[in-house]
């Protein structure tokens, strides 16, 4: 795949590997603490040298999600926050993020928004792509086929219960980085990544060529130093550790600073 083919999510992944240091991919759930509030903090974010930003979009059933998470969504939710929130916050503010952003939810609110019309309006927010834990490959066609013009990749996840030939399944339809999540069950918890991450991780690099991202469970990036190098992820995947920070009042930039620092 030559750079002109390459998505931007690899691309910024690449751009951080280039700095010598590990991509950071923070994720905020939209409308958090407030809805004021959260777009000063995604703009810390960015500025404390995020490569990818994750955008979650509040849904009443986050099965992937972990308590801190769900308990973020279900509060935006309650304040009203939506997808057309979330996009024409994005569209006032275009231009003014250096990282790439990625919306993170789930198929209901996306199909019922109008797949056509999210990929148009994603598009003109600045969005490069989106993750979506409850989409199987299987039905992901309508998603990719409304995505793919607009120049948006759809996110392939595979976890530690991912077999290599479901990975071959996937690898056709996979463009910017592969979401490995950590372990089974839901966000939030403290992996124990040595355990549970090493295999998955060699199984992905012998079938993905683009980059992998590790998610689920990280906190600090000494966890990371316990994997056997061939196992490493090319980015890091943070979400309810960052949320738990911020919901305590504190900088979002104080806790990237030791992720972007090399």
């Amino acid at each position: 795949m030559n750079n002109m083919q390459k998505s931007p999510l690899q691309k910024a992944v690449e751009r951080a590997h280039a700095l010598g240091r590990r991509a950071v991919i923070p994720f905020i759930t939209a409308g958090f603490p407030d809805k004021e509030s959260f777009w000063t903090h995604l703009s810390r974010i960015d500025e404390a040298g995020a490569d990818i930003i994750e955008i979650g979009v509040p849904f009443s059933d986050p099965v992937a999600d972990g308590p801190v998470i769900e308990q973020a969504s279900r509060d935006a939710l309650a304040r009203g926050v939506s997808l057309k929130w979330i996009l024409d916050g994005l569209k006032a503010r275009k231009g003014g993020f250096s990282a790439e952003l990625v919306l993170m939810g789930y198929v209901n609110p996306f199909y019922q928004y109008g797949l056509e019309q999210l990929a148009l309006d994603a598009e003109e927010a600045g969005v490069s792509g989106f993750i979506v834990p409850d989409m199987p490959l299987e039905e992901s066609g309508m998603f990719r086929e409304a995505f793919s013009p607009h120049g948006l990749t759809l996110v392939t996840l595979v976890a530690p219960n991912t077999s290599v030939e479901r990975m071959r399944e996937y690898k056709p339809y996979t463009s910017g980085f592969v979401y490995v999540v950590s372990v089974l069950g839901t966000t939030g918890g403290k992996a124990n990544l040595e355990r549970s991450v090493t295999e998955t991780m060699r199984r992905a690099r012998s079938v993905f060529d683009v980059p992998l991202a590790l998610g689920f469970g990280l906190q600090t990036p000494d966890q990371l130093e316990t994997l056997p190098e061939d196992a490493r992820p090319d980015a890091a995947v943070l979400g309810s550790a960052l949320l738990r920070h911020i919901g305590e009042g504190k900088d979002a930039g104080e806790f990237l600073e030791k992720w972007t620092r090399g």
